[in-house]
């Protein structure tokens, strides 16, 4: 039955791989509504749906809108430009492929358990770095009464599991508040190999988006990343797919350190997760906004 594969594939994210890949939703049979329908009613499945930015959106675009990644305020999937290897706020992050890119646009994903194996063997001496508060930028989207930029370790061991939070990008872009000091040669040192050993093509995996795919990661232990593509000049055509962020009613343990970015850590809370502004309404959008 449907929802006994669907409950396979949430064990195995869960508690094995962490990333599926599912081939040949007919995208083009049905409305842009209908595949939200669709869609949010698979994601349910798995958990609660988070709101993923500022405008509260449970149903996300990830779709080039003409914005500039140097932009502080921006966040990289409002752009063609790379996303780098990144995990987001919440445990499940789906993907569905509406249209691919005319180039470019790969899915590349990696392991952020065989990343900490490798420095464990080759550089352990940069481990007390990454399991240390750093700051990160929120891009303008800022809860009540915090700050800016969140601080909370890279690597978090907790409940016999290890769970990664990382933005490479962000962490630079924190160095924009006063308060926020200059990353130490030593931080540079553990998030330059960090990010070696992220895009070392025998670590990885890459996947070539195709219409009707639907990629979902266990966001604690997989971090994703996006090269950088060239759109088809035809509106009608250009690369569009639909994000959804989810907190699994069985989702793992987190550590206390994840409250100040997740907000909650209870799980299967609605709360765990997302982004979270003063005066949020939740929507569904069947278009970018």
């Amino acid at each position: 039955s449907l929802y006994s594969s669907l409950e396979a594939i949430r064990k195995e994210l869960l508690f094995g791989r962490g990333f599926i890949l599912l081939r040949g939703i007919p995208v083009t049979k049905y409305s842009i509504k209908e595949l939200a329908i669709i869609y949010y009613g698979i994601g349910m499945h798995f958990g609660l749906s988070l709101p993923q930015n500022a405008k509260g959106h449970v149903l996300g675009h990830i779709k080039d809108v003409g914005l500039s990644d140097s932009d502080h305020n921006v966040r990289i999937y409002q752009t063609k430009a790379r996303q780098t290897y990144h995990t987001d706020s919440c445990d499940f992050v789906f993907l569905l492929c509406l249209q691919p890119a005319m180039k470019g646009g790969l899915s590349s994903i990696v392991s952020s358990v065989t990343i900490y194996n490798e420095i464990m063997q080759r550089r352990p001496d940069l481990l007390d770095v990454l399991f240390r508060p750093i700051e990160t930028d929120r891009r303008g989207e800022v809860p009540l009464g915090m700050k800016g930029y969140y601080r909370m370790p890279i690597f978090n061991w907790f409940a016999g599991n290890l769970s990664t939070l990382y933005t490479r990008r962000y962490i630079e872009s924190a160095r924009r508040f006063d308060e926020v000091p200059e990353l130490t040669n030593s931080q540079r040192e553990a998030l330059d190999f960090f990010d070696q050993l992220a895009n070392d093509s025998t670590l990885n995996l890459n996947m070539k988006f195709e219409s009707g795919d639907i990629q979902i990661l266990h966001n604690h232990q997989i971090l994703h990343d996006r090269t950088a593509y060239e759109d088809w000049p035809e509106s009608e055509y250009k690369r569009h797919l639909l994000r959804l962020w989810i907190s699994a009613p069985d989702g793992r343990p987190l550590p206390d350190t994840f409250v100040e970015r997740y907000g909650s850590i209870e799980i299967g809370s609605a709360l765990r997760g997302g982004v979270r502004v003063p005066k949020q309404t939740r929507s569904a959008p069947l278009e970018p906004e």
